[in-house]
């Protein structure tokens, strides 16, 4: 099977790479000292796929390289959470209620003080946040594109399929692109984390699907890809490949630490992106894709709305100063909102989930 050593590997070296570190002896700096004179860790909250955690180990070491004192045993804990969103993998989640089933258990913790910081994939991320929570750190980012998967490699690109090929993808953004290059393909609701969808994929489940090359390259897993596609065949999501760090607006620790790791290219396009979601009032009935590069000290921003079966498409493309990225985004999502029009996203809330999706879950 094509994928079963890659997936074999990842898990025997997520056991053992992801293994938090014993809590022995812990620092005495003052950094890790609370009120009553006991040490406290630098708690990250993260979910628990093995994805999630390569970013929370990623965004340790990032720590650690900037902060020495971080190195210390018990200096960073490793809080492993289970969202909603990673619990029901038999519905969509349009079904479920939206992107916040993977983020809401960490907000709770997060301001329940039960964690001092959240590692997420800003994809995962609503546009809107808790009250006393921010969100200013983003990590550089990865290469933002889809990454284009067979089992047998027969074929590059989604335009080699043959008709009524069926390919698995919980995402109605690429649903609609792939419907528009050729109706007769058949989307599948694909859901659960990287391996289990490639273990479907080597099972003949479906004939093809499609995932975030960034993901795959966190986990040293970019191998399974067939192709990379370009943002002509599959504009990405809205802040993909980013990762995003959270914490409580007061808690000034964690806002020292967090501040230190900001890339601020990656910071500007992600916040051009979401104002163009936010500008749109996106949610998971509504195939949107978004994206934003700088070029030549300018921000170059994509954007496209869609119908769920790819019959109707409006797309913009905007270059402005880089001060100006989330005026830009939102002017975007204002225009393809007009063009669009009211009766566009009144279909948009009124259709069920089984009208949108057209399919079973597999």
């Amino acid at each position: 099977m094509k994928f079963s050593s890659a997936i074999s590997f990842l898990l025997v070296g997520t056991a053992a790479a992801f293994a938090p570190a014993p809590v022995s002896q812990r620092s005495s700096s003052a950094l890790f000292m609370a009120e009553e004179g006991e040490i406290k860790p630098l708690r990250i909250g993260t979910r628990g796929s093995p994805l999630a955690l390569a970013q929370a180990y990623e965004t340790r070491r990032r720590l650690i390289e900037n902060f020495p004192e971080l190195e210390e045993d018990g200096a960073i804990e490793i809080c492993v959470m289970k969202t909603q969103g990673d619990m029901i993998l038999d519905k969509s989640l349009m079904e479920l209620g939206g992107k916040g089933l993977f983020t809401k258990e960490l907000d709770t913790a997060l301001l329940g003080d039960e964690v001092d910081i959240c590692v997420h994939s800003m994809k995962d991320v609503p546009t809107w946040l808790p009250d006393g929570t921010v969100l200013p750190c983003n990590l550089p980012r990865e290469d933002t594109n889809d990454a284009f998967i067979t089992a047998r490699d027969e074929y590059k690109t989604i335009a080699e399929l043959p008709d009524h090929s069926v390919i698995g993808t919980a995402s109605l953004r690429r649903q609609a692109q792939i419907l528009a290059q050729n109706p007769t393909l058949k989307c599948v609701n694909f859901r659960g984390n990287v391996q289990t969808r490639l273990r479907k994929l080597d099972d003949g489940v479906v004939d093809a699907t499609l995932l975030a090359i960034a993901g795959l390259k966190r986990m040293e897993m970019q191998d399974c890809a067939t192709a990379v596609l370009e943002w002509d065949e599959m504009l990405p999501a809205v802040a993909q490949g980013a990762i995003g760090i959270q914490c409580r607006s007061d808690d000034e620790r964690s806002l020292k630490y967090i501040d230190a790791l900001n890339h601020m290219d990656t910071h500007v396009c992600v916040n051009c992106e979401r104002a163009f979601l936010e500008a749109l009032d996106g949610n998971c009935k509504t195939p949107i894709a978004g994206q934003a590069r700088i070029v030549d000290g300018q921000i170059v921003f994509r954007g496209l709305i869609a119908m769920p079966d790819g019959s109707v498409k409006y797309e913009t493309e905007k270059t402005g100063a880089i001060e100006d990225a989330v005026k830009i985004g939102k002017e975007a999502g204002e225009e393809l909102k007009a063009q669009a029009g009211d009766k566009f996203f009144e279909m948009m809330v009124e259709m069920s989930p089984q009208q949108v999706l057209g399919q079973l879950t597999k």
